[in-house]
């Protein structure tokens, strides 16, 4: 188990909807983070779900869960670290989806481990990856 994890948005949403796996899994992580991405791909859902409002207070009381500090936001050292996953994808043939280079690009940033169960996250040499 890793100290330091990085959720994806299938991940939270997966606690959101009380899967016991990741929500034992979550109990046992010594500090959790959120890239803001995530937070932006949830509300998103949210918006589009056939019960908005429900779907926001679900992602609302995840979030508020969580310290304020664990929403990590992208910068400068994020986009040079996108821009370099994003040749070693592409040069490759084994691009992913563009929101996906961002939440690899925090979790090389900040040396965290991303939990997620997107395979083609496995894909990139370097990023350690758990599901649960």
């Amino acid at each position: 188990m890793a100290d330091s994890v990085l959720l994806d948005t299938n991940i939270v949403i997966a606690a959101t909807r009380r899967d016991a796996r990741v929500n034992a899994e979550f109990a046992l992580a010594k500090n959790v983070f959120v890239p803001a991405i995530v937070v932006g791909e949830l509300l998103y859902g949210a918006h589009n779900a056939q019960h908005p409002f429900r779907e926001f207070a679900k992602v609302e009381a995840f979030l508020t869960s969580l310290d304020e500090s664990a929403i990590l936001p992208c910068d400068h050292a994020t986009g040079q670290v996108y821009g370099w996953l994003k040749f070693q994808c592409t040069s490759i043939g084994r691009p992913i989806p563009e929101n996906d280079y961002w939440i690899a690009a925090l979790a090389y940033q900040y040396d965290l481990t991303l939990v997620t169960r997107d395979g083609h996250f496995r894909d990139i040499r370097g990023l350690d990856v758990a599901s649960w």
